[in-house]
């Protein structure tokens, strides 16, 4: 499943799938928004992107970075993260953070920001008729940032207390132990809320660093969505962004993104906490969005099918009561993306819950799996999600943005299309490629008390893993 994609629209989880199954599929979804979508490339390198939409007399104005996770090597593990925490503060031009709050109540700004692996992002809601103050102000915030030692100081506690909550959910800590599995080479650049040492002794030089790198118009967009028509949002950009200084070369040829290497073998991680039920996933390398694209539609199309109650996985895992719910997920990526198929176990039951989720993946590529109605139906109501996600502008301008940053514009303005696209056997090439006989990390959460009455522990269950994996095969 897909980053930032909205919830189905309530008629659409009503209706069910075979409702939908009768309507007909959208098509030339890539036309329709070139003529919602504008671009401009600055002589800086800046990209600004338009979205016009007269609906209300509202408009927002995003800066997206192509920063986060997968820029940061271990002493940086985190300080994405931070650094979006203090653009909200004073800079060369709103010197302090009353004054810097004073101007957003006065200009009628709703704002926020956030930071994942491949993007960081930066956005403000405010009147259409605000639109030039705006953008000035969004200018100095990221092109001027002062990063005053007292804000700095008590921000790194802000982000401190979101790492506390985190760690306080027991699912953050298989995730962590997963990730450090499936990522061993680089796994600081699959983690985007960071490592708790790093943060607290970051220093403002190094915030510095990052903005040196990454913050230049280069590695950049401005996203100007709402009540604007795109010939006035691009004299401005070019009016206020243009004498924005770049870098001499792109960030990403200066300090590369290592490749993940793929996985060296299969293995289990077992992380001991008190859970009533315990939950268990397998974890692979996914398709990466820049070499295999039509995979990633495929994985999309897949998950879908697989978590509806309705599929033969999740009928046969659920109605045979070895596990409470059962799914798959993929999450697109340009530097590969995880594959997972994941279920909630009854208690007792984490081996045969681990052999029958092997067994249901081996038969994903038999012909009769899922039907041709299940197949129309996952594409059609993933393209009426993507297409009402489009109703609300405010919303759009951070899905668009995401894609400029980990994809392209283009492959979002093709995203319907090509996901209509898909065929059985491009399913059935995704599954051979990225899951089938393909080194994995089996994650499993469960109490002490429930580990040791099964005899759970790593080296066992890799073995049985692997042996249930090979039998599976050979079915």
């Amino acid at each position: 499943m897909r980053d930032l994609k909205s919830t189905l629209s309530a008629w659409a989880l009503i209706a069910g799938v075979s409702a939908l199954a009768i309507m007909p599929a959208p098509e030339a979804q890539a036309d329709e928004l070139e003529e919602v979508i504008s671009f401009k490339e600055l002589p800086n390198g800046l990209d600004v992107i338009v979205i016009e939409s007269h609906a209300v007399p509202l408009v927002t104005i995003e800066i997206a970075v192509k920063n986060g996770a997968y820029t940061e090597p271990p002493p940086f593990n985190g300080l994405s993260h931070l650094y979006e925490h203090m653009f909200f503060k004073g800079n060369a031009v709103i010197p302090t953070q009353e004054a810097y709050l004073s101007r957003m109540r006065e200009l009628g700004i709703v704002f926020n920001g956030t930071t994942s692996t491949e993007r960081v992002n930066y956005f403000f809601t405010l009147p259409s008729a605000n639109l030039s103050p705006g953008l000035e102000f969004m200018r100095d915030a990221i092109v001027t940032p002062k990063f005053e030692e007292e804000e700095f100081t008590k921000e790194i506690q802000v982000v401190i207390g979101e790492v506390d909550r985190n760690e306080s959910n027991p699912y953050y800590w298989i995730g962590q132990a997963v990730s450090e599995k499936l990522w061993y080479a680089h796994p600081t650049r699959k983690d985007s809320l960071g490592d708790r040492k790093t943060i607290t002794t970051a220093t403002v030089d190094k915030m510095k660093t990052m903005q040196e790198r990454y913050y230049v118009p280069n590695n950049s967009a401005l996203l100007i969505a709402g009540d604007v028509k795109p010939e006035e949002a691009f004299a401005l950009a070019e009016e206020l962004y243009g004498d924005w200084k770049p870098s001499a070369e792109d960030p990403h040829k200066t300090y590369p993104v290592p490749a993940h290497p793929p996985l060296k073998k299969s293995e289990a991680v077992v992380v001991i906490k008190d859970v009533r039920a315990p939950y268990i996933n397998f974890n692979w390398h996914g398709p990466s969005v820049a070499t295999d694209p039509k995979s990633t539609y495929a994985a999309d199309v897949l998950s879908y099918i697989l978590g509806q109650p309705t599929s033969k996985f999740y009928k046969n895992l659920v109605e045979s009561g070895i596990t409470l719910g059962a799914g798959t997920s993929y999450y697109t990526q340009r530097y590969t993306g995880p594959i997972s198929a994941s279920a909630q176990v009854q208690p007792g039951k984490v081996k045969p819950a681990v052999k029958a989720i092997m067994d249901e993946l081996h038969k994903l590529t038999d012909p009769d799996y899922f039907t041709d109605e299940q197949l129309e139906s996952a594409k059609q109501i993933l393209a009426i999600q993507a297409i009402y996600e489009r109703e609300k502008i405010s919303s759009l301008v951070h899905t668009v943005s995401f894609w400029w940053a980990t994809a392209s514009l283009d492959y979002y303005k093709s995203y319907v299309d090509e996901l209509n696209a898909v065929t059985r056997e491009d399913i059935a090439r995704y599954v051979s490629t990225y899951i089938l006989n393909k080194p994995f990390v089996l994650g499993v959460l469960l109490s002490e008390e429930a580990a040791k009455a099964e005899g759970i522990d790593a080296a066992s269950l890799t073995t049985y893993a692997l042996e249930v994996e090979a039998a599976a095969g050979k079915e």
